[in-house]
């Protein structure tokens, strides 16, 4: 990905056109390290996305509306004090870096006005959001506090003096000459490989735009710098000049290029011929290439990081849980060994007076057994023949003890199991934040998570927003629910479904429920077909053939008392043997 200084320039004529005279009405703060601004500007409510964070750093115009939380963060707050009914009058960018700059003018808090300045700072892991005073050029607060404990080269913290990143000593590509260019090729050191030499040396270009430009001059990009003749120097700066004096006339050409799985494989505001013609799309605005670059990454990020910590502490309660069961099962086991001791003791007992005292095994005639074969008993010589005895009957009794609170303890731990699998698969099947939310609640209220601290704000009168399941249409028309968690599961299922529905699941794997709606209609095999494929790949089993899929009417699906969300169980059922395919998939989504 490229957001590098160009692209920042694109999307500052971009903001400019758009928002100049605008005035800002609301103001969000979804994620701690992101803002969604809104800004009124003829007759137009825009929606500015400016994020910090570290792997997915932005900022530009999009129509994506997000959940935002019960409580504004400190730094949201605090902007719309500074900012709400605020105009904004410039917006610029700085020297070619990845900063922009927004003035606001508003009204403080006598009534006067007062010109603030929003400082968006792109860069990596170091990227901030600041609220400066434009008059003073004092620091009002920052998205991200940065102390002396962080960095000792630039502190941003609120009453400090704004100071601008370190200056790396790069050249402003647009102000370049032939000269300063040749001059930079033949006093950097030889053996820098052809591609680096622009970045190194100039602001604001990125390696993608580097490579474009040896791509442009027809030279390989891997080549030392002292190899190059004086013609293909001359070259080089002519392919330059060319792609500069487009940015500086704001000759933009916004794309997005495409992988084979119609994932965005690079961006940039410039045609990029280095692609070919293949995979590329064009598109109005440097916004709208922005949009489609990040909003999934971003989201996927997010769903990782949000994810981890749950899944983490649920596969070590599975894993827990797997070696319980273990150790269940071999202990079932020896108990059902359990009457040799009672056949030890039943011996012991009768023969007392044959046993001689201090022997550590002893053979005894066994009454149990037809031919009346002798066997050997064990026995502890440092206690009686009547307490070996008493110590046999005691082993038995705990054994058969033992057994009957194992057949109950086993089928609990292996729901457990099956219900922390299940979330598991939930967790992969999450493609929202609000929906591993809903899990994260289910599990606090499961006891498996600690609850996160709300302080003393009361939750009276707070709604319960829903996620919701996967919506698919069949190649016959038919609907297609998919839960992608235990709640929407048991609220798919046993509230949103008829009786007569198809009601679908993976054979004995956790996974989703399916519901195909009937609507009084007979279902194709089609439909049933590919309502199983959904079943097999929301499931464990997404990546394996031949999953079997279990299917009955709604009707036959019932949930036992005190059992975990999501776990049912089903009778009168027919079983379809299919094998995930995500291309079938694809072509379902409604």
């Amino acid at each position: 990905m490229a957001f590098d200084g160009i692209v920042t320039r694109a999307v500052v004529e971009e903001l400019k056109s758009q928002l100049l005279g605008g005035r800002i009405n609301k103001i969000h703060q979804h994620e701690r390290d992101e803002l969604l601004i809104q800004i009124y500007n003829k007759g137009i409510n825009h929606r500015l996305m400016i994020s910090a964070n570290s792997s997915n750093s932005r900022i530009y115009l999009t129509d994506q509306a997000k959940r935002n939380p019960e409580t504004p963060p400190s730094f949201c707050m605090l902007l719309r004090k500074h900012l709400t009914n605020g105009t904004v009058l410039n917006i610029e960018q700085y020297d070619m870096d990845r900063i922009i700059f927004i003035d606001i003018s508003a009204l403080d808090e006598l009534g006067l006005p007062i010109e603030n300045r929003l400082v968006i700072e792109i860069m990596g892991k170091h990227s901030n959001i600041i609220l400066v005073n434009k008059e003073s050029g004092k620091i009002i607060d920052a998205i991200k506090r940065v102390s002396e404990s962080i960095s000792r080269v630039r502190q941003i913290l609120p009453g400090m003096t704004y100071e601008y990143p370190p200056a790396q000593g790069k050249k402003n590509p647009l102000n370049t000459s032939r000269e300063e260019f040749l001059n930079l090729l033949e006093g950097d050191k030889k053996g820098i490989l052809l591609y680096k030499f622009f970045y190194f040396n100039y602001t604001g270009l990125s390696p993608l735009l580097s490579r474009e430009l040896c791509f442009r001059t027809g030279l390989d990009i891997d080549r030392p710098l002292g190899s190059l003749n004086d013609k293909e120097k001359n070259e080089l700066y002519s392919s330059f000049e060319t792609l500069m004096t487009d940015v500086k006339e704001n000759r933009y050409k916004p794309l997005c290029i495409y992988n084979p799985q119609n994932e965005v494989l690079a961006f940039y505001c410039l045609d990029l011929v280095q692609f070919g013609n293949h995979n590329k799309e064009y598109l109005p605005s440097i916004s709208q290439v922005l949009d489609k670059a990040f909003r999934k990454r971003d989201l996927d990020d997010r769903l990782n990081q949000k994810s981890q910590s749950m899944r983490k502490i649920i596969q070590a309660r599975l894993d827990r849980s797997m070696n319980k069961l273990a150790r269940q099962k071999e202990e079932l086991l020896q108990s059902q060994d359990r009457e040799k001791y009672k056949v030890y003791a039943d011996l012991i007992s009768a023969n007392i007076h044959l046993i001689p005292k201090g022997a550590d095994r002893v053979e005894l005639e066994n009454f149990y057994d037809e031919n009346l074969e002798k066997i050997e008993v064990p026995l502890d010589h440092k206690i009686s023949a009547v307490a070996n005895a008493q110590r046999y009957y005691k082993r038995y009794s705990k054994l058969k003890t033992a057994e009957n609170l194992l057949k109950e303890q086993i089928p609990e731990t292996q729901k457990e199991i099956l219900y922390l699998e299940n979330v598991l698969v939930s967790i992969d099947n999450a493609s929202q934040l609000e929906e591993l939310d809903e899990i994260r609640e289910e599990l606090v209220k499961e006891g498996y998570l600690k609850e996160k601290s709300r302080g003393k704000k009361s939750n009276k009168g707070k709604v319960d927003r829903l996620s919701q399941p996967h919506n698919f249409i069949s190649s016959d028309g038919f609907k297609i629910y998919v839960g992608k968690n235990n709640r929407q599961n048991e609220r798919l299922t046993l509230k949103t479904a008829h009786k007569d529905d198809i009601w679908l699941h993976a054979q004995n794997i956790p996974g989703s429920h399916v519901i195909i709606v009937r609507n009084n209609q007979e279902i194709p095999d089609t439909t049933l077909e590919e309502a199983a494929i959904l079943a097999a790949y929301f499931s464990k089993a997404k990546n394996s053939s031949k999953v079997p899929v279990d299917y009955t009417e709604r009707r036959n699906v019932k949930k036992q008392a005190n059992s975990k969300p999501g776990m049912v169980i089903y009778n009168n059922f027919k079983t379809i043997t299919v094998s995930p395919d995500k291309e079938i998939i694809s072509k379902l989504k409604s």
